[in-house]
Formats: structure tokens, C-alpha cells, sequence
């Protein structure tokens, strides 16, 4: 069977709610994004492999399959219009407990797609990261999911981020709200805002909330350096490089490109990132990559340096897929 692929953008309904002035105009409108930012959001989410029972290099491998699997078993572009992004029967069929750990990848994902296109903050890191540096009576169970790192003024923001099967209530925006509240500094220089965030379905649509409103700190966390660990930022996407791309080599000034099987993805490093990524300086490709965030935009790139592209089967139903 062919596939004929949609050509409509996605437009993601969301609402920002009681966020300081001159930071975000608070109300309803509409996000138009498309599945190469959602795609990206998913690679690049900072954060520890769930899959630990892989050792000695290969969990970012399966992290990296885990993260794009999710994404095509839980969501899908139809309709009359098909610029909705709606949840597939597949997703709506699971148990209460695999619902549940998907939901919460998904409101990591698009966490990341609003803090990168509505406060300029593509950097997002899981705090759970620095589990082996912050002392665990000091985290706590109750914290924030990721930090994240603003272009431009290089501020740091804290992000609670949850899924849900609908809108979410007062009550789960206070609580939200009161986990961000918790990062107070990183690497020394207190976080600027402090959000909770929801990707929740409305009528099987995908919709996103979020709210900063004003809060006191309870049991403070601080982080004092960031290290090593933006390696968990660039981790599933060099790990498909490995796997899929390297003997493609560098491609003289246009930096890298590889496909990967079986999800009809191609990824680009840019050639300013590609030795960065090649050797695996994770924090000299981060502090390049600040520096010249602007020129990557420009170029169509995210301000990471990395860009993919999604192939037609993203933008048909999951049920219309061919199998095999």
C-alpha cells in the first residue's frame, strides 16, 4: 500500500497561565510545530536510560529506540484536517501503569518543544541525573524533573513536568508548581522560573499547559556544577550515529548526516557540532553551541546543533502503516 503523506502543519492548543510580565502573554492560543521538533524533543531530553539493564555503552542505543518507539505507538497525525495530534488506539489500550510511564515521557517531550520555541531554553536536563552528586535526603521524592538552560542570558529555569489523560486540576497545578519550586541554583546562579507543565489529551487531542505562578521554596535544592552531564543531553543521538551513521563519515563542511532504519528518520549534525559530537566533548559542544545558537538557527538547525527529518509515514494514521 502507498502511503501518501499529509502536508499540514501540527497546531498544538495550549495555555499559559500566570507567568510573569514580559516573560510570556498569559491566555489560549495555538503552537505550530511539526514531527522533526517532536522527534528532536524526544532524542535529546537529558535524562538517565530507563533501560539499565543494558550495560557497557549499549543503554543509550536502546534509550534512543525506547524514545522514538514511544512517540509511534502513542501518537499520530489525522483527521479532516489532520493538525491535531491525537493519541492512538494503541496507546489508549494499555494498562494503567504503561499509560501512566508513557504519559510522562510525552509531557517531558513537549515540555521541551514549548521551552524551546516560547523561552528560548532547548538545553532541558532530568535532575535525576545528579543523583550520585546531591544527597538523596536532600532531593528528596518530591522535586522537579528537569532543568534547563536559556539562550541568551544563560539562565537557568526549573521544570515539573507531567502526562495526564485529561485537563489537569488546581490541585495538580499547585503541586506541580511547588516541585519546581524546589531547584533554587545551578552552578551557582539561582533559576529565574519556576514551572509546571501538562501534556494532556482533550477528546484524544493533544493539548499543553503550563503556570509559574509566584511561590515560596520548600526544602531547597541546589546543584553546584553541571559536569559531565550534558553527555546524557547528546547520548541517544550519538549512539544511532555509532550505530547507523559513522561510516558515513564527515561529509568535508556539511557536517553529518545518517538516517535511521526502520523509523524513516534522517539526522544532521551541524559541521560547527560535528567534532564536538564525533568526539564525545559534551560540554565543549554545549558551550559552542550557546555561542552560536543564532547562526544555527538561521541555517534550519535547532540551536543544539542537531536537526531531523521526519519521512512521510509520520503524517499518516498509525493503523494505515504498512506492516513489514
Amino acid at each position: 500500500m502507498s502511503i501518501r503523506p499529509r502536508t499540514h502543519l501540527l497546531r498544538l492548543p495550549y495555555t499559559n497561565e500566570a507567568f510573569p510580565p514580559g516573560v510570556l502573554a498569559n491566555g489560549s492560543s495555538e503552537l505550530t510545530v511539526t514531527w522533526d521538533e517532536i522527534l528532536w524533543a524526544a532524542l535529546t531530553i537529558g535524562r538517565p536510560s530507563v533501560h539499565h539493564v543494558f550495560a557497557h555503552g549499549a543503554a543509550s542505543f536502546h534509550e534512543a529506540m525506547f524514545r522514538l518507539s514511544v512517540v509511534r505507538m502513542a501518537l499520530e497525525q489525522y483527521g479532516p484536517t489532520a493538525t491535531r495530534l491525537r493519541r492512538t488506539s494503541g496507546y489508549k489500550s494499555l494498562d494503567p501503569t504503561e499509560k501512566g510511564a508513557i504519559s510522562y515521557f510525552l509531557g517531558m517531550t513537549f515540555c521541551k518543544v514549548f521551552s524551546s520555541r516560547l523561552l528560548s531554553t532547548p538545553w532541558l536536563l532530568h535532575l535525576d541525573i545528579f543523583k550520585s552528586t546531591i544527597p538523596t535526603s536532600v532531593l528528596g521524592q518530591s522535586r522537579p524533573d528537569l532543568l534547563g538552560q536559556q539562550i541568551g542570558s544563560g539562565d537557568w529555569l526549573s521544570f515539573e513536568t507531567k502526562g495526564r489523560a485529561s485537563k489537569p486540576s488546581s490541585a495538580d497545578c499547585a503541586k506541580a508548581k511547588a516541585q519546581a519550586m524546589r531547584l533554587i541554583s545551578v552552578n551557582g546562579k539561582r533559576c529565574t522560573l519556576h514551572v509546571g507543565s501538562f501534556a494532556f489529551f482533550a477528546n484524544d487531542a493533544l493539548h499543553f499547559h503550563w503556570i509559574d505562578p509566584p511561590s515560596d521554596p520548600k526544602r531547597p535544592i541546589e546543584i553546584p556544577e553541571i559536569g559531565d552531564a550534558w553527555r546524557f543531553y547528546y547520548g541517544p543521538s550519538k549512539s544511532l550515529w555509532d550505530n547507523f551513521g559513522r561510516e558515513a563519515g564527515v561529509q568535508d563542511q556539511a557536517g553529518l548526516k545518517f538516517e535511521v532504519p526502520f523509523f524513516d528518520i534522517t539526522i544532521r549534525v551541524h559541521p560547527l557540532l560535528a567534532p564536538f559530537f564525533v568526539d564525545a566533548n559534551w560540554a565543549g559542544a554545549q558551550r559552542t553551541m550557546l555561542e552560536f545558537a543564532e547562526q544555527l538557527k538561521t541555517e534550519g538547525f535547532q540551536q543544539d546543533g542537531l536537526k531531523i527529518a521526519s519521512g512521510p509515514s509520520w503524517r499518516v494514521r498509525a493503523d494505515r502503516l504498512p506492516v513489514g
